[in-house]
């Protein structure tokens, strides 16, 4: 795990005014919302704001802090309340800390990490649990990656997920995207534009009935076999350390078109056999985990917003399969020996919480799961609580508290953000 320098003492708490400012208030130390407690915070909690990060100001929402000459914990109510969103490869370990006035909106789909201002730099309680940089903003040029879309879109100019990449990477400068067309690392293979779950805090459909937009545009084709192949072929021969990847957020849930992808998987499979065929998914369906197997599938990543079913149906609102169906695609995973990683959506104050991370370790046991991705849950934070139900009635342990702990008692567990390349799975795990 690396970690930026800790800060000497606590940073001080930044507002928002009604002149478009962000400052710190040198009346106030930052504090953390974890669930529904405002915490105090330690100088060890935070590290620098990483580059690529955001701020933000929280409309309808007042800052809390902690007094500096009282020593107590107090709202301000003439100013607005900031949040950083941290960049990738970062995981978050307390909420900014606000009071929702009547009538505020709905946050939109981010996640409010605590922040404050120290010595001329912004800091936030968050660990770097991925060290690899596929990702970081500063490995990025947006120059290259127009000419490596342009070249690409002269070489393949009948390919329609070619064309929809592009998109991703200009318009919405996916880092996913980006990479494809710098021909490096992960690439992204959307596929489905439809979707059997119904999650709160989905990234490519909100209903109206929500009051928020989603963040980005769902695929609206379903490429064909040979569509796909032509992309992953051609990236798995020539990138650096390959991986690709089914189940983007661009995209519904791709396991609705399993048996394209499983004749996507031979036909790519015929031409190499170099990198990492990978599927992010809701595992919703055991026999197309199967099926897809059996001709070639190497890694699977499982999304979670809890171990717990009555948690996960009440954020995935699951159509048509349960939670006993991803349970059974893990175990079906398990008996082929592929590599198996939880995209797990961290929230501090519930996956901290004990009974929580009971679950989760009786997962990662009963199944040997072989990573956690530890990943900041994008969501307004009230709103999640509202809609799951969620009472606070179990032990908070503490976001960096339950990974050290996996990381002493599980050592055959990989703690990151992304899906690994062969590198790590060779050292870390068992794939065919």
């Amino acid at each position: 795990m690396i970690n930026k320098l800790h800060p000497n003492k606590i940073p001080y708490l930044l507002v928002y005014d009604d002149k478009g400012n962000i400052f710190e208030d040198k009346r106030y130390y930052a504090v953390g919302q974890t669930g529904n407690n405002t915490v105090e915070l330690t100088p060890n909690d935070f590290i620098e704001l990483p580059f690529g990060s955001d701020l933000f100001f929280l409309p309808g929402r007042n800052p809390i802090g902690k007094n500096i000459k009282t020593g107590e914990i107090e709202i301000i109510d003439d100013k607005l309340a900031v949040s950083a969103f941290v960049a990738p490869a970062y995981t978050v370990t307390h909420h900014a800390a606000w009071k929702t006035n009547e009538n505020a909106p709905r946050l939109p789909l981010f996640a409010y990490s605590a922040v404050g201002w120290l010595n001329n730099k912004f800091y936030v309680p968050a660990i770097r649990i991925e060290s690899d940089i596929r990702q970081d903003c500063d490995q990025f040029d947006q120059k290259k990656v127009i000419s490596g879309a342009k070249k690409m879109l002269k070489l393949k100019p009948e390919n329609r997920l070619v064309k929809h990449l592009s998109y991703c990477a200009l318009e919405y400068f996916c880092p996913a995207a980006r990479n494809y067309f710098l021909n490096r690392w992960e690439a992204p293979l959307p596929t489905s534009p439809t979707c059997n779950s119904q999650c709160l805090g989905c990234i490519s459909y909100q209903p109206k009935e929500h009051k928020i937009s989603s963040t980005q545009n769902r695929i609206t084709f379903v490429p064909t076999p040979q569509e796909i192949a032509e992309v992953a072929i051609e990236h798995l021969e020539t990138a650096p350390n390959p991986v690709v990847s089914f189940g983007q957020g661009c995209e519904g849930e791709p396991i609705l078109v399993w048996e394209t992808l499983r004749d996507a998987i031979i036909l790519i499979r015929k031409k190499t056999q170099k990198g990492i065929i990978n599927l992010n998914t809701n595992a919703s369906n055991p026999k197309a985990i199967d099926e897809m197997c059996k001709v070639g599938l190497q890694s699977v990543r499982v999304s979670l917003n809890s171990a717990r079913e009555n948690i996960y149906n009440a954020y995935y609102k699951p159509r048509n399969y349960t939670f006993s169906d991803v349970l059974e695609s893990v175990k079906i995973s398990r008996k082929h020996n592929i590599w198996i990683s939880l995209n797990y959506f961290v929230f501090p104050g519930i996956t901290d919480c004990e009974e929580e991370f009971n679950a989760l370790t009786k997962l990662l046991t009963s199944y040997k799961i072989n990573m956690i991705q530890w990943r900041n849950f994008n969501i307004d934070p009230e709103w999640y609580i509202k809609e799951t139900g969620y009472n606070f009635n179990s032990k908070q342990l503490g976001i960096k508290n339950i990974i050290e702990t996996i990381k002493l008692n599980y050592p055959i567990v990989y703690n990151g953000y992304f899906n690994p390349g062969k590198d790590v799975i060779d050292k870390f795990g068992i794939v065919k």
